[in-house]
C-alpha cells in the first residue's frame, strides 16, 4: 500500500482500514484524500442532520500529490495530473448550491483542484457531469469559482498544497495558522490534523 514518504516505515495491515475514507469506492488512487480521514459514518451523520447536503466526487490521487517545489519561480511549476469523475448528481447538487447561494464546502486540496479545474472546462464556470484529468495549479492570484471553503490537512512546507491554501485564504493567515498548530502541537500531514478555511 502506498504511502507518503513521510511516514518513513514499510506499510502495516490497520494502513489499509485506516488510510481510507469512509465513503471510497472506486480502485484506482495511490494515496488517500486524507482530508476525508476525519470523517466517521456518526460525524457524516451529524453534518447531514444539520442540513447540510453532501455530494461525493471520484478522485485518484496520484503520488505527485507528495512532490515538493524545487524551482525558485512559481511559473516554472509543472503539476501533475490526478484523474476523478463528477457524476450527474454531485454536478446538479452542486449547481443548486451555487444557485441558491449556498457555499460548496471542499474537503481536501485534491478536491479544491477537481472543482476549479471542472469550473474552468466551461465558459460559464459551471461543473457538468465529467471525468479526465485535472492539472491545475492554484497558487495566490487565483480567482476561485466554486469553493467557498475547504477542510484541510496542514500540508508539508515548500508545497504545492501549501501554496493552494494560501491562494484561498491568504499567506499571512496560513502562516497565523500554522505558528498556532506548530505552538499547539498540532499533528501535521496524513494522519494529522486539519482546519476548516472561509
Amino acid at each position: 500500500m502506498p504511502l507518503p514518504p513521510y511516514i518513513d516505515r514499510e506499510d502495516e495491515a490497520g494502513d489499509r482500514e485506516m488510510y481510507q475514507t469512509i465513503y471510497a469506492q472506486n480502485p484506482g488512487s495511490v494515496a488517500a484524500p486524507t482530508a476525508g480521514l476525519h470523517f466517521t459514518p456518526d460525524v457524516m451523520e451529524q453534518i447531514r442532520s444539520r442540513g447540510v447536503e453532501t455530494a461525493e466526487v471520484t478522485l485518484h490521487v496520484g503520488l505527485g500529490t507528495f512532490q515538493p517545489v524545487r524551482v525558485e519561480e512559481v511559473e516554472q511549476i509543472k503539476l501533475h495530473t490526478e484523474r476523478y469523475e463528477i457524476g450527474h448528481d454531485a454536478a446538479g447538487k452542486i449547481a443548486r448550491a451555487r444557485a441558491e447561494g449556498r457555499r460548496v464546502v471542499a474537503v481536501g486540496t485534491t478536491t479544491v483542484r477537481t472543482l476549479e479545474f471542472a469550473a474552468s472546462q466551461s465558459t460559464d464556470g459551471q461543473i457538468a457531469p465529467q471525468n479526465g484529468e485535472a492539472d491545475i495549479f492554484i497558487h495566490p492570484g487565483f480567482d476561485f469559482r466554486v469553493v467557498g471553503a475547504m477542510l484541510t490537512n496542514f500540508h508539508l512546507p515548500k508545497s504545492t498544497l501549501l501554496m493552494l491554501v494560501s491562494a484561498f485564504a491568504g499567506r499571512e493567515n496560513i502562516l497565523r495558522a500554522y505558528e498556532h498548530a506548530v505552538e499547539a502541537r498540532y499533528q501535521f500531514f496524513s494522519y494529522g490534523d486539519c482546519m476548516f478555511i472561509e
